[in-house]
């Protein structure tokens, strides 16, 4: 059973819960509006705010009378605050905002639960208090990709864009709205998906596409007018486009490397598809973050043994969706470039967790 001290979730008392309007990345409740909804909505682990789609900021308060471990998942099994410790007696305080959409997964997936579902979890979690409000003046992150992206709805898949969110703090939030097995022509046909996009960036949001993996018969002239209308598209609303190229498949070659068209996405027409992500992104002065050759130097590193943990090869002899440990490593490398290319502030994102660390060193 997990140590949840319903005498720590009641260590701090908030007023009686109140609703609360929903908010965009450039808005919030006026002052003197809504008051924030708080500990009242947590029991047995878990919390639930009775909110309508929209951003929010979540302000946590961390510890009780041992040492605590606490972590912080929600909606679809999105990382939302990393494993963080506090000494015995001692507080800690975290935010980070989050969103909260319809469906709350994947964009062509179930629905999910109304409102915003919070899991208190960790090796000995620990929460003292919660505040829920309207996000004011937060900036979002819009992810376009496929099934190695998107916030996977069970276990033991996962998205590199599900575990994004432990990485920043408040003020910048996640909007995934990657989707399993879409490629440039399905994400731009589907109405579930670009046409419900694109109305939602604002101004200074930033929107990141990945796209590679389904495009198997997608010829060349296609594939690149697709990023070229994507990037048109994104900017015509005034956000900033991100082009990454795919996460490698974990597909060896003799020499132990991974250079072959399988793990370097080459699809069956010959089209190298990160060398047309990085054709058009320097064509149209794109920022680019090289997902592939960053997952590449990493997997290489490992090794064909080592780089098993990374992907879904343990359990479903999968070398292309990765796990929740390479999906973490994996959101940690786009999170260094997002702050090499200052295409977000320093201070709106957190330190590397400790097993992230170690497991890029081993």
């Amino acid at each position: 059973m997990r140590r949840f001290s319903m005498a720590a979730l009641v260590a701090v008392t908030l007023g009686t819960a109140l609703s609360a309007a929903p908010a965009h990345a450039a808005g919030g409740a006026a002052d003197g509006g809504p008051r924030p909804l708080g500990i009242e909505n947590c029991a047995a682990g878990t919390c639930h705010f009775d909110v309508p789609p929209g951003t929010y900021d979540v302000k946590v308060l961390l510890g009780g009378e041992s040492a605590s471990s606490t972590r912080i998942t929600g909606e679809t099994r999105r990382a939302l605050l990393p494993e963080t410790t506090a000494p015995a007696g001692e507080r800690v305080a975290r935010s980070f905002t989050v969103d909260v959409r319809t469906p709350e997964g994947e964009p062509t997936g179930p629905a999910g639960s109304a409102g915003l579902d919070l899991v208190i979890g960790g090796s000995a979690p620990a929460l003292a208090d919660i505040r829920v409000t309207p996000a004011r003046h937060a900036r979002q992150i819009f992810l376009i990709g496929d099934s190695t992206v998107c916030d996977q709805p069970g276990d033991p898949y996962a998205g590199w864009g599900q575990q994004l969110p432990q990485y920043l703090r408040r003020g910048l939030s996640v909007a995934n709205h990657a989707d399993s097995g879409e490629s440039t022509v399905t994400y731009r046909r589907n109405p579930q998906l670009w046409a419900t996009v694109q109305p939602r960036v604002r101004p200074g949001d930033l929107v990141l596409v990945q796209l590679a993996h389904n495009d198997k018969t997608t010829d060349g002239p296609t594939y690149r007018a697709n990023l070229e209308a994507l990037v048109d598209g994104v900017r015509a609303v005034g956000g900033e486009p991100v082009l990454v190229t795919p996460i490698v498949r974990r597909w060896f070659s003799p020499d132990g490397t991974l250079n072959n068209p399988t793990a370097l996405l080459v699809n069956g027409l010959g089209v190298d598809h990160p060398a047309v992500i990085r054709a058009v992104a320097a064509d149209r002065d794109v920022p680019l973050i090289d997902l592939t050759a960053k997952t590449k130097a990493v997997v290489e590193s490992l090794g064909a043994e080592g780089s098993k943990s990374l992907y879904l090869y343990n359990e479903k002899r999968d070398n292309t969706h990765t796990s929740v440990h390479g999906a973490t490593v994996y959101a940690g490398l786009v999170r260094d470039e997002l702050l090499a290319q200052h295409l977000v502030p320093k201070g709106l994102v957190r330190a590397v967790p400790t097993g992230e660390a170690v497991a890029l060193r081993s």
